[in-house]
């Protein structure tokens, strides 16, 4: 043990991915470039339509070493930021007793075949009418400032 060196890492032939392997990927990456919505049930499924035969978690494992995940909304998208300062909330007890009273705001995701919606809308609290909206594909600041 001159070099502290484990003898068999020395002689360590590194086996490269068989050709099934390498054409599992590739169907798996073609399918996700074009939906990348899809997770590991819907790609397995389809690759077994295809005529390879592939378990679900043979396709979790080449995703995750892919590096490639299902894009969808995920919990926790409010989280909060520790430097930022927390309000009160100055409607506590007050009630919307004639309209225009009170306006409330909200932005909300809906799921389409190919992705999603962001919708926000504005509305008075004591008639519930909706006093305006918007919808995009993205959510970025300028959605909530076209209104």
């Amino acid at each position: 043990m001159l070099l502290s060196l484990n003898r068999t890492s020395l002689y360590y032939q590194p086996v490269p991915p068989s050709p099934q392997e390498v054409a599992i990927k590739h169907e798996i990456d073609s399918i996700y470039t074009e939906d990348p919505y899809m997770g590991s049930r819907p790609i397995t499924a389809i690759i077994n339509r295809s005529g390879m035969n592939v378990s679900r978690p043979t396709v979790q494992k080449y995703m995750r070493e892919m590096g490639i995940s299902a894009i969808y909304a995920k919990p926790n998208l409010s989280k909060k930021n520790p430097e930022h300062k927390i309000f009160p909330y100055l409607l506590r007890g007050v009630k919307a007793s004639y309209p225009n009273h009170i306006w409330g705001t909200d932005i909300t995701f809906i799921r389409m075949n190919k992705g999603w919606l962001y919708l926000v809308v504005f509305m008075d609290w004591f008639s519930r009418y909706v006093l305006a909206w918007e919808l995009d594909f993205t959510l970025e600041v300028a959605l909530c400032l076209q209104l």
